[in-house]
């Protein structure tokens, strides 16, 4: 790490920084954002960290006023390869709760050795630390925004025991969970939970809702300039979730209306995967600026994030149900098979389950026989697990993979991949991209993200 550049970010309190790097205080013991309004302590005093991980594991303990469980967390475009990225996003779909790290490392087809190995390089700690710490830094936020019994935030968050629960936290904070609380959670109805989701400045907001909400799916999202919001379903459950920007703050704020608390880490991690709030705008920028064809867009519209999905099946039938036909056509569609296959909630509808559409007739929707085929197929095959949407797979495995089902090719399955957060994707067919004078491979790897500008700059 440059010992200068984090000095300099650190006194300026840069938000641009926030979560890029954790600062740790000897003479407290305590690590904190960039952002920590607290005053600013010696330069002697301070030693820097890759990561929230990398400061606990050299045991530091976290500050009770920045919150670092608060900030837009570590960057996943971290380290020289994707490997790294994509073992952070397995972790943040909770792979290491039930799993070893042999058997992460196995999913990424690399040995476990060779995976802390990679970990200690680029984050300062081992994966089973960073898991630890995000499952720390989860609970905080359900004790801090939340109304949760203690027992309930110590499962939600992932941990074993109420004891083990306990004793972390004692470990870490000096207290008890409780005296943490004091009395300071948010009163709200059951099963409702607020929270509020860190990002990097700046955030073009208006050209992501745009985007979602030309492609929202009838019944199932409901889009405004001001609100998304949408039905979801996890381990049999039936819910909703409602996000808003916070005028003047890097913020946004999710409601969750959902029956239990199990879910809740999931159902974060997919939202900020929809808002792409991992993403640093700063690095991104400083890659595509070198290209004088992408530059006055960036300079025109700052911000830009990649789209992202909840459900990677229902995005992946809609991207389906797309090809060839207007935006808005495939809206109509997507609405149809809801309307006939899902089932209702309270919000709204549910998208129907891949059991339910491996075997649908399609007839009456209007889709014609190929389009009905690939659906069937992708159905089947995700009901078998032999198609999976986990990060597992790089960008051109996964492609390799997806385009043995009949009827997607190469510019479906970069675009799906974009939508999961792959920030090298790339649909190098598309017309527009292939308009633009630019060299796509000197955008690496901020690839999704250069072509969402050229898409929003086309209109």
């Amino acid at each position: 790490m440059d010992f200068k550049a984090c000095d300099r970010a650190r006194l300026a309190r840069d938000a641009r920084f926030d979560g890029r790097f954790f600062i740790g205080v000897t003479t407290t013991g305590i690590y904190c954002r960039p952002v920590c309004p607290a005053p600013s302590p010696k330069t002697k005093n301070i030693r820097y960290f890759p990561s929230a991980a990398a400061a606990a594991e050299a045991g530091f303990r976290p500050c009770l006023r920045c919150r670092p469980e608060a900030s837009p967390g570590t960057p996943a475009w971290l380290g020289s390869s994707s490997t790294v990225s994509r073992a952070l996003k397995l972790i943040g779909e909770s792979a290491l709760d039930d799993s070893s790290v042999d058997d992460l490392a196995e999913r990424l087809g690399i040995g476990s050795r060779h995976l802390r190995r990679l970990f200690l390089r680029y984050l300062g700690a081992t994966p089973v630390a960073v898991a630890q710490t995000r499952r720390v830094h989860f609970a905080k936020k359900l004790i801090d925004e939340t109304s949760l019994p203690m027992t309930q935030v110590a499962m939600a968050s992932g941990f074993g025991s109420v004891r083990r629960f306990n004793a972390t936290f004692r470990e870490l904070y000096g207290r008890s969970p409780r005296e943490l609380r004091n009395g300071h959670a948010r009163a709200a109805e059951a099963g409702v939970y607020t929270f509020r989701l860190g990002y990097r400045p700046p955030y073009d907001w208006e050209s992501l809702i745009e985007f979602l909400a030309a492609r929202a799916i009838p019944g199932v999202e409901f889009v405004t300039p001001l609100e998304y919001r949408r039905t979801i379903s996890m381990d049999g459950h039936a819910g909703s979730i409602a996000v808003r920007p916070v005028a003047g703050k890097n913020n946004l704020d999710l409601q969750i209306r959902y029956p239990g608390a199990a879910a809740l880490f999931r159902i974060v991690e997919r939202v900020r995967r929809i808002f792409d709030l991992g993403a640093d705008p700063a690095e991104i920028d400083r890659c595509l600026k070198r290209d004088t064809s992408l530059k006055s867009l960036i300079i025109e519209r700052p911000g830009v994030r990649v789209p992202g999905c909840f459900d990677p099946f229902e995005m992946s039938v809609r991207a389906i149900l797309g090809q060839q036909i207007s935006v808005k056509g495939a809206s109509t569609l997507a609405g149809r098979i809801v309307e006939k296959f899902g089932t209702a909630c309270d919000a709204g509808r549910l998208f129907p389950s891949p059991e339910t559409l491996a075997e649908a007739d399609f007839a009456a929707i209007g889709l014609t026989t190929q389009r009905a085929r690939t659906i069937r197929e992708l159905a089947r095959a995700v009901a078998t697990r032999q198609m999976r949407f986990d990060s597992s797979l790089d960008v051109d495995a996964f492609e390799e993979k997806i385009t043995q089902i009949s009827g997607i090719g190469p510019w479906t399955a970069q675009y799906i991949a974009m939508r999961l957060g792959e920030p090298d994707a790339f649909p190098a067919g598309d017309l527009h991209l292939r308009r633009v004078p630019g060299e796509s491979d000197a955008w690496r790897p901020w690839r999704a993200y250069a072509a969402f500008y050229i898409w929003r700059g086309s209109k």
